[in-house]
Parts: C-alpha cells; sequence; structure tokens
C-alpha cells in the first residue's frame, strides 16, 4: 500500500513562518555600526586613491543623532593620515603605522548602515 503525504495549509504556514524566523536575523545582522560603516569608508577611499600609501583613520569626529535606518544615508566626518604601507599591500590599514610627516585629510560625506549596499559618498580634502 502506497501511503501520500497531505500537505495541509496549516503546515504549508508553519514551513513559512519557521523559514521567516530563520532568516531574520541574517537580515537584522547586515547592519553596520557607525564606527564599521567609517572604516569602511576609509577602505572605499583607499580603493579608489592614487597616491602611493594607505590611510588609516586618525579621528573620527563626534557622531551625531541619526534615526535607526540603515539605507538612510548618514553624516560623517573623521580625518585620515598616510601610513607606511604601500597602497598595493594586502594588510589592513590598522595595522599600518603612520608615516612620519604623512599626509593628512579631512573627510566629510555620507554613509549607510546597510551592509548590502555598502553606500558611500566621501570628499576628502588636504589639511
Amino acid at each position: 500500500m502506497e501511503t501520500q503525504r497531505r500537505s495541509t495549509p496549516l503546515g504549508q504556514w508553519s514551513l513559512l513562518l519557521l523559514l521567516l524566523g530563520l532568516v531574520m536575523p541574517l537580515a537584522t545582522g547586515q547592519t553596520l555600526s557607525y564606527q564599521e560603516a567609517v572604516l569602511r569608508a576609509v577602505d572605499g577611499l583607499n580603493q579608489r586613491s592614487s597616491d602611493d600609501n594607505l590611510y588609516r583613520l586618525l579621528k573620527q569626529d563626534l557622531q551625531l543623532e541619526v534615526d535607526e535606518d540603515p539605507d538612510t544615508p548618514k553624516p560623517v566626518s573623521f580625518t585620515v593620515k598616510e601610513t607606511v604601507c604601500p597602497r598595493t599591500t594586502r594588510q589592513p590599514p590598522e595595522q599600518c603605522d603612520f608615516k612620519e610627516n604623512g599626509l593628512v585629510k579631512q573627510c566629510v560625506g555620507t554613509v549607510t548602515l546597510d551592509q548590502a549596499s555598502d553606500y558611500f559618498d566621501i570628499n576628502c580634502d588636504g589639511v
């Protein structure tokens, strides 16, 4: 005798809710902290820079009170300084020493905290 399993609408909804419950924590785990977003902006600055050496975060200005929506651009202001590490290195800038008399840049712009979008619009000028 062959047994057939019948899927009930209640069983389908239970499965759907279970799957949503598993996915939701992953989605909320993709929000960056303000500090992480600034560090990603510094990484982006290093990738787009034509300078010989990497820059590292020197000072982050105070964080403003911002809304909790990770997709809304947040204003940022920070200072970076040139390091001794060449831009072609695979070493993280945080592990590089600052270059003596290295170039210092003041950066302002916006970042989003949504890790998936990885959006930042930063302009830096020499100090």
